[in-house]
C-alpha cells in the first residue's frame, strides 16, 4: 500500500511539473506573440507616416444604434480632406456584414442622388456630410432608405496607396477600359494590366468620361472586392498587425476593437464569402435633372430604391 501511495504521489508531482512547464511555455508564447504584434503594428504605423508624423482627426459625434441581430452596417466614406467640417465626401458606401452567414455586401450610393436632408430640405446626398458630418449623413440614409447604420469609417485617400501595396505587394489585375489621365495626375493606358498603389488610386478616382461617377463607382466596388480577396491570402494573416498600423493614421472611425477584430478575423481567415454588390440608384429608377442653386442631380425614385436596398441587405444567398 505504501509503495502504491508513493507511486501515485510521484505521478501527481510529475503531472504538476508538466502542467507548470506547459503554462510557462504558453505564457512565453503569448508574450512573444504580443511583442510581435506590437512591433509589427508600430512598424506599419511608422511606414504610413514616413517618419514625419500626422495628426489623427478627431472622431465625430455619431448616434448609430449598436447591432443586435449579428448584422453590421458601416458607413464607409472616402475623402481627400478628412477633418474639414465643410467638405463634401468623395465616396459614399455602406459596408454590410452578416456575422451569422458570413456574407459581406457593399452598397455604393451615388453622391449626386437628390434626397431629403433633415433640416436642410432637398439636397445632393453628399451635402449632408458637409452640413453635419457622418451623423447627418446617417440620419439622411435612415430617413430616405430606412436603413440603420451602426458605425462610420472615413478613409483618407492619401493612405490608400500604402494600404494597397501592403495587402497586395504584387499589385491588382484590372482591365482599364480606355486611356485615363484627366484629374488623376497620371496616365493609365487602355488594356489589361497590373496596377499598384498610386496607379490603383487613379483608376478608382477617374470620372472624366461618358460614364462619369457611374464608372468610378463600378471601379471602386471592383477594387474593394479584389482587395478583400487578397487579404485572405495566408501571408496577410501574418501581416495583419502591420496592415492595421498602416491604416490607423488614415482612418477616422468609431468601430470598437471587438467588432474590428470580428470583421478582420473573418476576412483574413477566409470565412467571409464573396462580396455581393449593389449601386443606388438602380438603373431605370432616376432621371438626370438640373436644380437652380444646386446643379446637376439624380432625381431618384426613392420608393423603388428603398425597397431594393432593404431587400438586398436582408436577403441571403
Amino acid at each position: 500500500m505504501d509503495n502504491s501511495r508513493s507511486t501515485r504521489h510521484k505521478k501527481i508531482k510529475k503531472k504538476k511539473r508538466g502542467l507548470r512547464r506547459f503554462f510557462t511555455i504558453l505564457v512565453l508564447l503569448v508574450i512573444a506573440a504580443g511583442a510581435y504584434v506590437y512591433f509589427q503594428y508600430k512598424q506599419g504605423l511608422s511606414e504610413a507616416l514616413d517618419g514625419a508624423g500626422k495628426e489623427k482627426a478627431a472622431n465625430y459625434d455619431f448616434n448609430g444604434k449598436l447591432p443586435d441581430n449579428g448584422q453590421i452596417n458601416v458607413l464607409l466614406l472616402g475623402s481627400d480632406s478628412r477633418g474639414e467640417k465643410h467638405s463634401r465626401t468623395d465616396s459614399i458606401l455602406i459596408a454590410h456584414y452578416n456575422q451569422n452567414t458570413h456574407e459581406p455586401k457593399l452598397v455604393s450610393i451615388m453622391r449626386d442622388s437628390y434626397v431629403d436632408v433633415p433640416g436642410h430640405g432637398k439636397q445632393k446626398i453628399n451635402a449632408a456630410f458637409a452640413f453635419g458630418g457622418p451623423e447627418l449623413l446617417r440620419k439622411t440614409i435612415e430617413e430616405n432608405f430606412g436603413i440603420n447604420i451602426n458605425y462610420y469609417s472615413i478613409v483618407d485617400f492619401k493612405g490608400f496607396p500604402k494600404i494597397v501595396d501592403t495587402i497586395a505587394p504584387d499589385g491588382i489585375r484590372v482591365n482599364v477600359p480606355h486611356d485615363m489621365s484627366s484629374g488623376i495626375d497620371m496616365t493609365l493606358h487602355k488594356g489589361e494590366q497590373t496596377l499598384h498603389g498610386k496607379q490603383l488610386l487613379g483608376y478608382v478616382r477617374f470620372r472624366h468620361d461618358n460614364m462619369s461617377d457611374f464608372g468610378r463607382v463600378q471601379r471602386q466596388q471592383e477594387v474593394l472586392g479584389k482587395l478583400k480577396d487578397k487579404a485572405t491570402e495566408i501571408n496577410n494573416v501574418v501581416k495583419l498587425p502591420k496592415i492595421l498600423g498602416m491604416t490607423a493614421p488614415y482612418i477616422d472611425t468609431n468601430i470598437d476593437t471587438k467588432t474590428m477584430l470580428i470583421l478582420g478575423k473573418d476576412v483574413i481567415t477566409g470565412q467571409a464569402k464573396n462580396v455581393d454588390k449593389l449601386r443606388i440608384p438602380l438603373d431605370g429608377t432616376f432621371e438626370n435633372e438640373r436644380i437652380p442653386g444646386i446643379g446637376a442631380v439624380l432625381a431618384v425614385d426613392l420608393e423603388k430604391n428603398k425597397a431594393a436596398l432593404q431587400q438586398f441587405l436582408s436577403s441571403s444567398k
